[in-house]
C-alpha cells in the first residue's frame, strides 16, 4: 500500500492510503475520492516530504509497507471514545480497504511476512497480530511492518 497526502479543490488537507500510484489515478479520475472535510471530488496528491529511513531505530510502533500491513484484530483505538468523526471514517474506511484487499493470517502475520520477505510465500498484502517481540524481530531483520489504528466497523 502506499500513502499519499491530499488535497481538494477547497484546499483541505488530508491523507489516503492506495495499493499503488495507478489505484489513487484510477479512483481520482472516475471521482471516486472525496474530501471528509467538505465531500470535494477533485481531490489531488499534494506535495509531501519523502520518507528517509533511519539506519537502526529502536521500534516504538511498528512502521508500515506496501506488501504487509499488521493490524490488531480488535484493539480499540486509544481514546476511541473521543476521535473527531472525519477520522473516525477515515479510519474505518482504511480498515474496509485492508480488510478487502488483503489476506488475514491472524497469529501467524510475523511467520508470513517472514516467508513473503524470503520469497517462500506469495507477494500480497496481509494483516494480523504479532507480539512487540515478533514485531522487532521483523524490525531487525528488515522487514518493515506497521500498526494501524483498528476501529470498529462502520456497519457495526
Amino acid at each position: 500500500m502506499i500513502h499519499y497526502q491530499l488535497r481538494c479543490d477547497g484546499d483541505h488537507a488530508f491523507d489516503g492510503w492506495f495499493r499503488d500510484s495507478a489505484s489513487f489515478d484510477k479512483q481520482a479520475k472516475a471521482g471516486l475520492l472525496s474530501c471528509p472535510v467538505c465531500g470535494g471530488v477533485d481531490v489531488r496528491r499534494a506535495l509531501m516530504s519523502p520518507a528517509v529511513g533511519k539506519k537502526r531505530a529502536a521500534p516504538a510502533q511498528i512502521e508500515i509497507t506496501a506488501s504487509v500491513p499488521v493490524v490488531p484484530k480488535a484493539a480499540p483505538v486509544a481514546g476511541g471514545a473521543n476521535l473527531p468523526d472525519e477520522l473516525r471514517a477515515l479510519l474505518q474506511r482504511m480498515r474496509a480497504e485492508v480488510e478487502k484487499r488483503c489476506d488475514y493470517v491472524g497469529n501467524g502475520f510475523a511467520n508470513e511476512a517472514r516467508r513473503i520477505h524470503n520469497g517462500e510465500s506469495e507477494a500480497r498484502g496481509i494483516y494480523g497480530e504479532a507480539t512487540p517481540e515478533e514485531a522487532e524481530r521483523l524490525a531487525d531483520d528488515g522487514i518493515e511492518i506497521a500498526q494501524i489504528p483498528w476501529v470498529p466497523r462502520a456497519d457495526g
